[in-house]
């Protein structure tokens, strides 16, 4: 009923994204207030260095077809206001996402090969390990 009025998606989308968003913040927030400034500011900048990475493999030729396909399907997913467990369910409506996120770019790694990956990203060498971490 709410969704044939075509603005409950977005509302939905809206309130998932900024619960993770504020859920990221508090993280990075607690990081400052226990005096790691260091691992703060390499959280705070993780996300958009993977977001700069994805965009980029996207645009990459020597990334398969099949690899981009996946990549736009986990963007898809992640933007629709249906999840597995609702975004709006603190905790572990972000965490269902993180697990799809996690996989996939263990997915990319291996199917991409890991000096792609490390050709392509742009954030910190911490933040590459992470990303590198979840690949054999």
């Amino acid at each position: 009923m709410l969704l044939s009025r075509g603005v409950s998606a977005w509302v939905w989308l809206g309130l998932g994204l900024g619960a993770a968003v504020a859920l990221w913040l508090m993280l990075v927030g607690a990081l400052f207030a226990f005096g790691r400034k260091e691992d703060a500011r390499e959280l705070l900048a993780f996300i958009p260095d993977c977001v700069i990475l994805v965009r980029r493999l996207l645009g990459d030729p020597r990334v398969p077809q099949r690899t981009k396909l996946i990549l736009i399907s986990l963007f898809v997913y992640l933007a629709m206001p249906f999840d597995l467990i609702p975004d709006f369910i603190p905790v572990a409506g972000q965490l269902d996402d993180a697990i799809l996120v996690a996989a996939v770019l263990a997915y990319v790694v291996r199917t991409t090969g890991r000096e792609v990956v490390e050709d392509l990203w742009t954030g910190s060498e911490r933040g590459l390990r992470a990303v590198l971490a979840l690949s054999p």
